[in-house]
């Protein structure tokens, strides 16, 4: 099995086959809970397609045997709404963090440890696009611990620490329940 993990500029067409709605008139996430959750149903394809268009891009996407295999939503902390307004997720410091904010895999390729590419194409992107530390808000579980599909979209504190990322801050927040963590990851300046 060949992994490769690419930035999503360009790459619109395999954005969605991940993440978009393929229901003529359905709803989804689109990526955008943590963007712009304002932006209606209608226009999420669009705002998706302009942020493909454009460095840096809203993430990366995993392919596996040159296949789109998986997404993880990676970005500069400032372009999320949510998070800039977030009551639940607090600010370290006064820099812009680049935030790892949530990861799709696609039904068939899961199960074989891609979000573990996922996180670390993250961090590379972010690195390459010059960001100074990356941050995550995973859910906090015990060893051995399964996290169920709905909430495990954000990844688990394991998975950030096994790529290098450690506890930077204890949040309010909660996935399915559990509690999430802020966990950062210093990049070479």
């Amino acid at each position: 099995m060949t992994v490769q993990v690419l930035p999503a500029v360009g790459r619109y067409d395999d954005f969605v086959e991940v993440v978009g709605v393929k229901k003529p008139g359905g709803s989804g996430c689109w990526c955008m809970a943590y963007r712009d959750s304002r932006v209606p149903n209608e226009e999420r394809a669009q705002y998706m397609r302009d942020e493909c268009a454009q460095e840096p891009g809203p993430g990366v996407l995993a392919y596996v045997d040159d296949e789109v295999a998986g997404w993880s939503s990676v970005a500069p902390r400032s372009s999320y709404r949510r998070l800039m307004r977030s009551r639940t997720i607090p600010f370290v410091d006064d820099r812009d963090a680049w935030s790892v904010v949530c990861f799709v895999v696609r039904p068939r390729f899961r199960g074989r440890g891609l979000m573990h590419d996922l996180l670390a194409g993250a961090v590379a992107h972010a690195a390459a696009s010059g960001a100074q530390v990356v941050e995550g808000y995973p859910v906090d579980v015990g060893e051995g611990d399964r996290v169920d599909l709905i909430s495990g979209y954000v990844g688990t504190r394991r998975l950030f620490e096994a790529a290098g990322f450690t506890r930077a801050a204890e949040t309010t927040g909660h996935s399915g329940g559990r509690p999430r963590v802020l966990i950062r990851r210093e990049l070479g300046t």
